[in-house]
């Protein structure tokens, strides 16, 4: 698959559909979604940034690349002390790809040894791409493999990674992501919700990739799972931009992780969706990251911001989004997430 990534920082074992597929307009994929077919049938239209927001952007990325940075180096730390030098980084396409460069570099950087890293797809509901991990296997021990991601949100990925790998003996459902405020595994640079900036952006800041696609009639049964590379962006490509911004914040001696949880963040999704009438909890997207996807390709029905964070930098972009977007932000306590996106219930979906 191409990306606007190098070879030497991740390998995408995924289908190039590019010009196969027709994206669909935010409120159209909505409808459809809400009606019963699967998200990864469909691609989303991109958000095209206004200048306004990218002000936002770069200034988050100015402000929060040190901590950002810290937190890489927390997990790299964990992931080096856990496993050791022999593993294989397996990023789960694509908000996971940043992150595993980073975490790539930062072991490079830091013990000075270069580990593969490879991005897969794994869908909700539908699965880890099985052709991608038999590419895996047939090339690495099983105890290798690590998946990484950019956050936990409520922790579906992480369930579905389970799930799936109770197939494939001596691989590790472990999952190592930058931020976990679901508090649900210890393989995290931080269970604080943070700005991770690249969630952001979309394919601008993910080496241009789009998000992954699975569909009987484009996907055949012996091709990975598919994405679309939007070279037209290239002009508008901030992939490695990100990546540096981060890696100059690199320091052999990270400042080790205060912030503490109880709970788990889902019983926090499931008391949320009791206090407004939901149903369905996938309709709540909890996080920093989470929020962002909400407002960049769904349709939000309102944005929640816990009042103590009301001013607080890390939100300017959610603030933003919601304006520009015409998105009721009302503020609230929340315990494990500083915001939380909730997407609008179609009635005629």
């Amino acid at each position: 698959m191409r990306s606007s990534y190098s070879k030497d920082d991740v390998i995408l074992l995924l289908k190039d559909i590019t010009g196969l597929v027709e994206p669909l307009p935010t409120e159209e994929r909505e409808k459809q979604i809400q009606a019963g077919r699967h998200y990864c049938e469909m691609l989303p239209l991109e958000y095209v940034p206004t200048e306004k927001y990218m002000q936002v952007y770069n200034s988050a990325l100015k402000n929060y690349a040190g901590v950002v940075a810290n937190a890489v180096g927390n997990l790299a730390d964990k992931v080096v002390t856990q496993r050791g030098q022999n593993i294989v980084l397996v990023s789960l396409a694509r908000a996971g790809i940043p992150v595993g460069i980073l975490l790539k570099r930062y072991i490079k950087f830091k013990y000075g040894y270069n580990v593969p890293h490879y991005s897969i797809s794994i869908i909700r509901e539908r699965g880890i791409d099985d052709n991608a991990m038999n590419y895996l296997l047939e090339r690495y021990q099983a105890k290798q493999l690590l998946f990484v991601d950019g956050w936990i949100g409520k922790g579906a990925i992480l369930n579905e990674l389970k799930k799936n790998l109770a197939a494939y003996h001596g691989v590790s459902s472990d999952i190592a992501v930058i931020a976990d405020p679901a508090n649900v595994t210890e393989l995290c640079g931080t269970h604080e919700d943070i700005l991770i900036p690249s969630s952001c952006l979309n394919s601008t800041v993910s080496g241009l990739v789009s998000r992954t696609f699975l569909r009987e009639d484009i996907i055949g049964t012996k091709d990975f799972h598919g994405a679309v590379y939007y070279g037209e962006l290239k002009d508008s490509d901030l992939s490695y931009q990100f990546i540096n911004a981060i890696e100059r914040h690199f320091t052999e001696q990270s400042r080790k992780d205060t912030f503490e949880l109880e709970g788990f963040g889902i019983d926090e999704v499931r008391f949320l969706a009791k206090k407004y009438g939901i149903d369905d909890i996938h309709l709540i997207k909890p996080g920093i990251g989470e929020t962002t996807r909400v407002l960049l390709r769904r349709v939000p029905w309102k944005v929640l911001i816990d009042e103590k964070y009301k001013y607080d930098a890390q939100l300017e972009h959610l603030i933003r989004l919601a304006d520009e977007k015409k998105v009721p932000i009302e503020y609230c306590s929340l315990n494990h997430y500083k915001c939380c996106g909730i997407i609008k219930k179609l009635a005629d979906a």
